[in-house]
């Protein structure tokens, strides 16, 4: 944390039992010290696109307020929403930023993409506070001007489809008691506080009355803001309470009260704008367990307070947490037994307000007419050095308003659960909204440290292990020779790249085989050509694997998505909004009518091309295992492959309803409850001979879901059939003449595409761009502090807005938005 936070540590009493105190805070700064976990938030372009378009975003990631040190690489799975994958991206990341692109599909034809970003060190931990976003895709028009074809002028002009907006007609509600700390304690005023949300997860409206058993009214409540609200009573085992409520919609319900507890704790917390203050109620009659409790706060997983409570001739204690001096963020307050077992937990939200820089944004030359051109300052007053990125699109599309770089990172990434409009705290200081912000921690979970294994003396187990490097050239010498052999022996490669650019290294071989070298950068693919130096018959001998160090796709749990609420909650103006965003997809149509117009006069498509697998299931299959309903995988083609350990992690997460799990050497497989036939060139065969089989060696998988009638018995658990290479599957580069290997690098990055309208050649016969310049890496220091920027309109727009958001160097955020017109 590089002393951040400065711990306050304060001690009511001296703690008697010291040696487990000592062992709770070292573990603790031992976790936030080599376990750091990190957060992500990514800047959207925009925030709704249609099918063709691009997805631009810039990633930033904090470990607490600190610029992540941890991770070198950036992953991102694109999910259509059925849950399939679309796309496995992976760039490198550049002060704890990286950027990246999604071209969608010409032919999608979902409601949104759903997002899952990440770094391989955060696999480590909860995957709950992984980055999960679904963007919208407006199926505006079901006709496409596909790659090639030509529409007659003759032919009739098709109009876009709008798509539907109507609500449901009906709305079911749902409420959730939360006592304050996790604990009801019966015989004790409590504080519940409760969430009402609809069958879409989106707030609702509603009031309500607590009655006994007798129904007598105790107490009315009602939703205080988004669904959420809270209220005090004192429950009593002989009286259960109910609550009858009224929904926005018109329905009543009655819902049971949770049952308070006859022994225990409970924990109130009121924060305020300098400090926090908690109150701590036990039972009468407690065990000597809850007369000596410790009351832990932790921030950024720092511990931050400590105190010790005596109970032994009193059933209540109050102490305060002074937090002026904390950066903002997310605390946690746990309540503890005298044998350090947590029993109650509060999370508070710490607003000191010193989390941004602004910097200013110029507008020194205007352009709002057809194709004119636009030029701003944007300065940052300050020596740290400022990672930014400027969106500017048409004012007059839909926008995420409820979601930025500030409530992503210091909120939302946090806390578990969906937050409504969590950008909405933080656009105010208001007291209202301090209040309403407390609701929001009162009604969601933290849980990010794990108090057993604390008191234990554990620190979390690292499957993942921190990826300080960015991609390498690395891998592993295999087969029955006595490591005496790789002694001394060196590894002589040539890596091209896809525009045929070469490097030649020559990698020493370690006593186990293995072999490294870091800085090696590449995009898409490239071919690895390698020979044990001087040694061509040794080479012939053994098995050589090569990779790049870089994660394939995170698939598992994907076999379906809900759909985001967020796509169900249109309101007039987000209809008005809708209608621009078609507007623009109209002027792209007339816009391919015309080029198709005018490029030929008519086309006519005879025949069809034959998929690349339809080529391998012709070479390859023959009887039963021809043709048929299967999930085909050409491997020749497939730049992953070459990375994966064996055909069972290859096809993990890549046939719906297929489960693979792989554990070392052992393999299980179920598909609707049976295990999946296995073949091997067409011949029987079992899980451990496919493990060991390269992944070089295979060139076609097909994949039958159940039931497969090739197999003994009918195959009810489907079948997996493994193809080998066979001639000409691979060619490779004429005149090399070494062993070669195909490997995956980073993801492609397409430069951001915008005409410059003074080079006479730069002439469209309309311009319909929705988003005018995108820039993920604009940079502010010490003797730089202005950038200047410029970008042409298009041929429609009036109105513009500019979004820009970043980090510096201190930890601070930047988000600035701003309406040109």
């Amino acid at each position: 944390m590089k002393n951040k936070i400065i711990p306050i540590l304060i001690s009511v009493l001296l703690l008697a039992n010291k040696g487990k105190s000592q062992i709770v805070d070292s573990t603790i700064e031992k976790i936030a010290e080599d376990f750091p976990q990190e957060k992500a938030h990514l800047h959207f372009d925009k925030g709704i696109y249609i099918k063709g378009e691009t997805i631009w975003f810039k990633a930033y990631l904090l470990t607490g307020i600190d610029l992540t040190e941890c991770s070198k690489n950036f992953y991102v799975d694109w999910f259509d929403d059925k849950g399939n994958l679309l796309k496995h991206t992976v760039n490198p990341m550049f002060e704890s930023s990286s950027r990246g692109q999604f071209a969608i599909p010409d032919n999608y034809t979902g409601k949104f993409i759903h997002v899952k970003a990440y770094t391989q060190w955060m696999l480590n931990f909860d995957t709950a506070f992984l980055y999960h976003k679904d963007i919208k895709i407006d199926q505006i028009g079901n006709t496409n001007v596909a790659k090639g074809e030509v529409i007659k002028k003759e032919k009739k002009k098709v109009e876009p489809q709008p798509i539907a907006l109507t609500k449901p007609t009906k709305h079911t509600a749902t409420i959730q008691f939360l006592p304050e700390g996790g604990t009801l304690l019966n015989g004790v005023m409590n504080r519940i506080a409760f969430v009402i949300n609809n069958e879409f997860g989106m707030p609702v409206y509603a009031v309500g009355a607590l009655k006994n058993n007798k129904g007598e009214f105790i107490d009315s409540f009602s939703t205080e803001h988004d669904g959420m609200g809270s209220f005090s009573f004192q429950p009593d085992s002989t009286q259960p309470i109910s609550a009858i409520w009224q929904d926005e919609y018109g329905d009543t319900h009655t819902s049971l009260i949770p049952v308070g507890m006859e022994i225990g704790a409970t924990l109130q917390v009121e924060p305020s704008r300098n400090e926090t203050i908690y109150f701590i109620k036990r039972s009468n009659d407690a065990q000597d367990n809850l007369k000596t409790m410790y009351v832990l706060v932790s921030m950024h997983q720092h511990e931050v307070y400590k105190a010790k409570l005596n109970l032994t001739t009193r059933v209540a204690a109050i102490g305060r947490i002074p937090t002026k001096d904390l950066p903002s963020g997310v605390m946690q307050i746990t309540l503890l037994d005298s044998n350090y077992v947590a029993i109650a937990e509060r999370v508070v939200f710490v607003n000191n307000h010193h989390f941004l820089f602004t910097p200013e944004i110029r507008i020194t030359q205007k352009g709002l007419d057809r194709r004119q051109k636009n030029t701003l300052e944007i300065e940052v007053d300050d020596s740290a050095f400022s990672n930014m990125s400027v969106a500017v699109t048409d004012a007059g599309l839909l926008t995420d308003v409820g979601h930025n770089i500030v409530s992503e990172l210091l909120l939302s990434g946090d806390v578990k659960g969906h937050i409504e409009n969590p950008a909405y705290y933080f656009a105010s200081k208001e007291d209202s909204v301090f209040r309403q912000l407390d609701l929001v921690m009162l009604t969601h979970g933290w849980r990010k440290i794990n108090w057993k294994e604390v008191v234990a003396g554990k620190t979390p187990t690292v499957l993942h292990p921190k990826e300080t490097e960015y991609m390498q050239l690395k891998g592993s010498i295999f087969g029955d020779l006595n490591k005496s052999a790789f002694q001394n022996q060196n590894i002589f490669c040539i890596l091209q790249g896809r525009d045929s650019s070469k490097q030649s290294f020559l990698l020493p071989v370690d006593k186990s085989g293995n072999f490294t070298q870091k800085g090696v950068m590449f995009s898409d693919t490239a071919f690895v050509y390698y020979q044990l130096a001087g040694n061509k018959r040794l080479t012939d001998r053994v098995e050589i694997r090569f990779k790049t160090g870089l994660a394939e796709a995170q698939t598992k749990n994907y076999s379906s998505i809900t759909p985001s609420p967020f796509l169900w909650n249109y309101d007039v103006k987000d209809t008005t909004i809708l209608e621009r965003s078609r507007m623009f997809y109209n002027e792209k149509e007339k816009i391919a009518r015309h080029l198709a117009e005018h490029q030929l006069e008519e086309v006519t498509v005879h025949a069809r091309v034959k998929r690349p697998e339809d080529v391998l299931d012709e070479k390859y299959t023959s009887g039963l295992f021809a043709g048929g309903d299967s999930r085909q995988f050409d491997v020749t083609s497939d730049p992953f492959a070459a990375a994966a350990q064996s055909v069972f992690s290859y096809l993990q997460g890549r046939v719906a309803g297929l489960q693979i799990n792989v554990n070392g050497a052992d393999v299980t497989m179920n598909w609707r409850g049976h295990s999946p036939d296995l073949f091997l060139d067409e011949v029987p065969t079992t899980a451990d001979q496919l493990s060991i089989l390269s992944m070089n060696d295979v060139a076609y998988v097909k994949v039958f879901p159940p039931p497969f009638f090739g197999a003994v018995g009918g195959g009810a658990g489907g079948a997996i059939s493994v193809y080998t290479r066979k001639g000409g599957d691979v060619k490779p580069t004429p005149g090399v003449g070494l062993n070669f290997q195909r490997l995956a690098g980073y993801t492609n990055y397409k430069e951001f595409y915008q005409p410059n309208y003074e080079n006479p050649e730069a002439t469209f016969s309309e311009d319909a761009r929705t988003t005018l310049y995108w820039n993920p890496f604009v940079l502010t220091y010490g003797k730089n502090h202005v950038v200047q920027i410029s970008f042409y309109n298009n041929d429609i727009s009036k109105r513009l807005r500019l979004v820009l958001e970043g980090v510096n160097t201190e930890g601070k955020l930047a988000r600035v938005e701003k309406i040109i017109e």
